[in-house]
């Protein structure tokens, strides 16, 4: 992993909040009672919403302190604010008050994370959501780019859905212009993106074009699934949820993961290192985010053999590919078998559209 991201800067701040559907997560671990899971922290959002299974321990593992500087501070608004507070704290609806509601939690964030938000106000006062390399990507996008090609008006009636017959009509008669695709092909570039919103790093093993192949999942997102309750599709477009709330940030699921807080924990270290300490079979389901396609081949093989040999019998593993194809190898099928029939249903459905397929396997 070091000969890949030994060039990423990890002192600020790569994603707000988590770019990953925890609907399909959770749908796919399907974490029993009692059980342990081990989730890449990133901004913290997936791993909090682990904990309303009723998983017993969740560990959190990231290199980034800022990252984990994410999580803690939702860790803290889950501790003390209400549920519409942490809304306006994140940034997921409009407020003047963050400042206020920061202060609020400040006390219970350790010394490390306290200095880290102190020391970024701005980032408070937009929105800790906001406050990601990625995010800042997205709001070029929104503010200076967009509006380059569609209206306000249109732009609001692609956010209201509708049946899907019509969300389609919508798209080839005035979405779908020349402009449009012109528009995604530049600011979508492997270069752009590179470096307005992902590191270049975390491109080393994709290969072929990047643009068009975000542009068919894009087009997919726009008409197959329903802008109105896609979170991920909100932000990008409005810099706020609205009412499509990501999972934790649902209101049927604020108490839950408030009361279960003392279940999680959060280390800055990488799934090597933390694989290396572990007792064998301990561990019953694994969010793995997309780090794979960060890695070469054989490095990902090799954490998944020492991540089967962690888990105990029937743990299941989930993770993404956005660009670079990555799964478990033939040669361990008699350990890890691939939930083809899961991931090709719940794949589909994935609101963070922009990501290839979406892997799950189970420990034989």
């Amino acid at each position: 992993m070091a000969e890949t991201l030994a060039s990423v800067d990890f002192s600020e701040i790569r994603y707000g909040q988590c770019w990953e559907d925890a609907d399909i997560l959770l749908e796919a671990l399907r974490p029993e009672p009692g059980s342990v899971c081990v989730s890449i922290a990133s901004a913290g959002d997936n791993t909090l919403s682990l904990l309303s299974t009723g998983a017993d321990r969740v560990i959190a593992l990231d290199l980034s302190a800022a990252q984990l500087a994410c999580l803690e501070l939702r860790v803290a608004a889950y501790r003390v604010l209400a549920h519409n507070e942490l809304l306006e704290l994140l940034g997921s609806t409009a407020s003047t008050q963050r400042p206020e509601l920061y202060a609020r939690c400040r006390a219970e964030l350790t010394p490390a994370s306290r200095n880290f938000w102190d020391g970024r106000p701005a980032a408070i006062a937009k929105g800790a959501a906001a406050a990601g390399k990625f995010e800042r990507y997205f709001e070029i996008f929104r503010r200076h780019v967009l509006p380059l090609v569609h209206s306000p008006a249109q732009i609001r009636r692609l956010l209201a859905g509708g049946d899907p017959d019509a969300r389609r009509q919508f798209y080839s008669q005035e979405w779908d212009t020349w402009r449009w695709r012109l528009m995604f092909r530049l600011f979508f570039s492997r270069f752009v993106m590179g470096r307005l919103g992902r590191d270049p790093a975390f491109f080393h093993y994709v290969e072929g074009t990047v643009a068009e192949r975000i542009l068919k999942r894009t087009r997919y997102a726009l008409t197959e699934l329903d802008p109105a309750r896609n979170p991920y599709l909100q932000w990008i477009l409005t810099g706020g949820h609205g009412k499509a709330l990501p999972h934790a940030l649902r209101p049927e699921n604020f108490e839950m993961i408030r009361s279960r807080l003392d279940r999680l924990e959060w280390r800055q270290q990488s799934l090597g290192d933390f694989l290396a300490g572990i007792l064998p079979g301990s561990v019953a389901a694994w969010n793995l985010s997309d780090i794979f396609e960060y890695l070469p081949e054989r490095q990902c093989h090799e954490l998944l053999d020492s991540i089967v040999h962690a888990s105990r019998r029937g743990a299941r593993l989930a993770y993404w590919n956005m660009l670079a194809p990555r799964r478990r190898p033939e040669a361990m099928a008699d350990r890890l078998a691939s939930l083809d029939e899961v991931a090709k249903r719940l794949g589909p459905q994935d609101k963070a559209f922009f990501y290839s397929a979406f892997v799950v396997e189970v420990v034989r």
